[in-house]
């Protein structure tokens, strides 16, 4: 039995958890899966022993004071193969609840849309929210205040389009600002064919929407 490496942590928050490890000569940390993107700080120098799934192995030089990263999912089992003490911190980046949570509420709106559930799109929305339309007559385009009125903008959204599907989606965020981008494909009422891009800005107001802001290409 190799003795086992001393975690202590330093700090455990909703975004960051950073541990140290303290490994005496011959020490391991035992088999484990990094669930988060991580960064190696180390402490002093060293040689790391790495057992890697399929009876691979591998060895990593720690040089102190300079880091490195490796992505979420990396298994391993990780002793200290030198003759000496060694140590470094680990900095994982848990992620932020309401960043993931706001990002999940775009992917339900998207959703959607695409479903037709009036109820679902509204579940996304802040208790004060607005939907500025991608065409209308003021420069923000048709606004719609206040629940009802998006509730009822979004239908007429449905009712212009009887097909409609919003696919090819991305998003980003960065603070309380969303944006999505899209590919719209339809029928209007008509029975003309639309297929254009477009992409909608958000304001959130916790982890809803409290502004839809929609943008479209215009076809020549």
């Amino acid at each position: 039995m190799k003795p086992q490496a001393e975690p202590v942590v330093h700090i455990d928050d909703e975004r960051f958890k950073v541990t140290e490890w303290r490994f005496a000569p011959g020490a391991e940390t035992g088999w484990h899966r990094h669930g988060h993107d991580y960064v190696i700080v180390p402490l002093t120098d060293g040689t790391l022993a790495l057992d890697l799934p399929g009876d691979q192995r591998a060895e990593a030089a720690l040089r102190q004071g300079v880091p490195y990263s490796r992505r979420e999912g990396v298994e391993h089992n990780v002793t200290n193969a030198g003759p000496a003490p060694l140590a470094f911190l680990e900095v994982e980046a848990v992620g932020d609840p309401l960043h993931a949570a706001r990002l999940a509420t775009m992917e339900r709106l998207m959703q959607g849309f695409n479903s037709r559930d009036l109820d679902l799109l509204m579940d996304c929305m802040a208790a004060d929210c607005a939907f500025h339309a991608s065409a209308g007559p003021e420069a923000e385009g048709t606004r719609a205040i206040g629940r009802a009125a998006v509730r009822a903008a979004y239908a007429a959204v449905f009712d212009a389009f009887p097909q409609a599907h919003w696919g090819e989606g991305r998003h980003m965020l960065q603070g309380d600002t969303g944006l999505s981008w899209w590919r719209f494909t339809g029928t209007r009422a008509d029975g003309s064919g639309i297929d254009v891009r477009g992409c909608d800005i958000f304001v959130f107001e916790g982890e809803k929407i409290a502004l839809k802001d929609s943008y479209r290409k215009a076809r020549g």
